[in-house]
């Protein structure tokens, strides 16, 4: 199992590489009032790289969510 999710992330990355270097024009990002122009590419790496790093919290907080926070940890001291 562990082979097939790590060949799942494998062919995400490597379409999402190919798409970024397939797309290289400048693009304007309009939220809130203000705007932003950078490549298509960069654009997203970063949206990639945020997705990533809040779909791990969004599953760490779910299995937290669900399990409970674990027991503190006693010391074997004294």
């Amino acid at each position: 199992m562990r082979w097939a999710h790590i060949t799942v992330i494998a062919i995400l990355v490597v379409a999402t590489l190919i798409f970024a270097l397939q797309n290289f024009q400048i693009v304007t990002v309009a939220f809130l009032g203000l705007r932003l122009s950078a490549p298509l590419a960069l654009w997203v790496a970063v949206i990639y790289l945020l997705g990533m790093a809040t779909g791990g919290s969004t599953w760490a907080l779910m299995r937290w969510a669900v399990r409970g926070p674990k027991p503190p940890v006693e010391s074997k001291g004294a």
